[in-house]
């Protein structure tokens, strides 16, 4: 096996820093490219995959306040626990699919994120 000359790797890591940095022309002012969506969509699901057991305090509380500590604590903890399952999954899935740019499917998108309502779900895809 031969051996790259050392001469050709400045020109390989130019054209593929070339190839990677090329602008759209199409993309609008102020609209974010194609790499900001999906860097956004890893970062969401990376986030969601990590975070999803934050989903159990949260739905406790939410549960306990709106329907009684005792309610909160059995029902509350369960709905957390499928909550903090369907979190992890959708973070998995977007990661596994960050190429393609969607909109997140959890609302709110971080478990952090409007602490006080409840996570839903959407049923459809939507691209960014």
């Amino acid at each position: 096996m031969e051996v790259a000359d050392e001469k050709d790797i400045p020109i390989a890591v130019d054209a593929l820093r070339a190839i990677f940095s090329l602008p759209n022309a199409a993309m609008a002012e102020g609209e974010p490219d194609y790499l900001d969506k999906v860097g956004g969509k890893l970062e969401n699901g990376i986030a969601n995959a990590v975070g999803g057991f934050v989903e159990i305090p949260r739905t406790v509380m939410i549960t306990s306040r709106s329907d009684g500590p005792s309610y909160g604590m059995t029902v509350g903890l369960l709905t957390g626990i499928l909550h903090t399952l369907g979190r992890t999954v959708y973070g998995v899935v977007d990661m596994a699919t960050f190429m393609i740019p969607t909109k997140p499917m959890i609302d709110p998108d971080y478990v952090w994120n409007d602490f006080d309502r409840m996570t839903t779900y959407k049923a459809d895809v939507q691209m960014q």
